[in-house]
């Protein structure tokens, strides 16, 4: 009505009570309740009364068949559709004495039988995948019981899980060599 959320109705609480104090609340509370259920009441019996004014005069009526005429207007694809199913519907009441009646029984009996041997057919090709899985799981069942009935010749050698690979020798670095020293001068001879 108000759109009055808890927030707003707290405030107006507050304002109430401070305005008219803790003694005359409950009386206000009272007395605006009494008005909103007299206002109500006013506006159900008002409504009520158009709507039997409505019905004497005959508007009712004209509103409904305004009402579809709009919806038509509105929706002209789905009034379409209805007029089609309307007509749609007098073509399947057909006399199952007529021709076409027998013929229509004919065709739901053949679309039966084709029906039943679609299923024998889809059961049959089912079973028949079965026995070809089994055949297999037996076939895979007689290689393995052989080869465990066979006592083992040595049991493969493990791993030790800690095995590291010889780690690859670098090339010594050069050393730089000593350089020569030059040859001592001896004193030359003087001649």
């Amino acid at each position: 009505m108000f759109d009055l959320g808890w927030t707003e109705l707290l405030v107006i609480g507050i304002v109430a009570l401070i305005v008219v104090g803790p003694k005359d609340l409950p009386i206000l509370f009272r007395r605006v309740g009494q008005f909103v259920g007299k206002a109500k009441g006013m506006a159900r019996e008002f409504s009520s009364a158009m709507n039997d004014a409505a019905d004497e005069s005959g508007m009712r009526e004209m509103s409904s068949s305004l009402n579809n005429s709009l919806k038509a207007a509105t929706n002209p694809v789905g009034s379409a559709m209805d007029g089609v199913k309307s007509a749609a519907k007098s073509l399947t009441d057909i006399d199952p004495n007529s021709e076409t009646g027998k013929l229509a029984a004919k065709r739901a009996e053949d679309t039966k039988k084709i029906q039943a041997a679609t299923a024998r057919a889809a059961a049959e090709r089912k079973q028949r995948e079965a026995v070809e899985a089994m055949s297999k799981a037996d076939a895979l069942d007689a290689e393995i019981t052989p080869a465990a009935a066979k006592p083992a010749a040595k049991p493969a050698a493990k791993k030790p899980a800690a095995a590291k690979k010889p780690a690859a020798k670098k090339p010594a670095a050069k050393k730089p060599t000593a350089k020569k020293a030059p040859p001592k001068k001896t004193a030359a001879k003087k001649e």
